[in-house]
């Protein structure tokens, strides 16, 4: 997406902005995580990622009685995978699109309606955003990644 240019003025002086697109669209891999549902089996997986410098961007935990499946989305998917791995920690990887938009009522409803109308399911999806900022992050898994995208870059 191109990002727009507004004048504005600033001290009674006339300036060329460059403003921040307000939906952006971007393809990524998120790792799905299992671990036992216990106090600090999250702990130790992050303080693994954080020594070996992978950050997490995106995060949400759902859990059942004896385990938890932990997604997320990492600055090195592949690296954060093989620690994984050589840890014993099972980990599966899956394609997502993550998506900055304007945080304001209506917008998840007018996501999910122009992927409803080309026929891509969202299998699940996760967001934040607070009230004090405009703007608000989203984790989605449609069950097309690539229409899903092409779609969403229309809004």
């Amino acid at each position: 997406m191109i990002a727009a240019k507004r004048l504005v003025s600033i001290r009674g002086q006339r300036h060329s902005v460059v403003m921040a697109p307000t939906f952006l669209v971007e393809p990524a891999t998120q790792l799905a995580v299992f671990l036992s549902n216990r106090p600090g089996a999250l702990a130790r997986v992050c303080r693994e990622l954080a020594q070996a410098e992978i950050n997490i961007h995106a995060l949400a935990i759902s859990d059942t009685a004896d385990h938890s499946v932990v997604r997320m989305v990492v600055s090195d998917p592949t690296k954060a995978l093989m620690l994984l791995g050589e840890h014993g920690v099972l980990a599966l990887e899956a394609d997502v699109l993550v998506i900055e938009t304007k945080n304001e009522p209506g917008m998840l409803a007018k996501i999910a309606e122009r992927l409803a109308a080309a026929e891509v399911n969202i299998e699940y999806a996760y967001l934040a955003t607070s009230e004090s900022t405009d703007r608000g992050l989203m984790v989605l898994r449609p069950s097309d990644v690539d229409k899903a995208q092409g779609v969403l870059r229309e809004i």
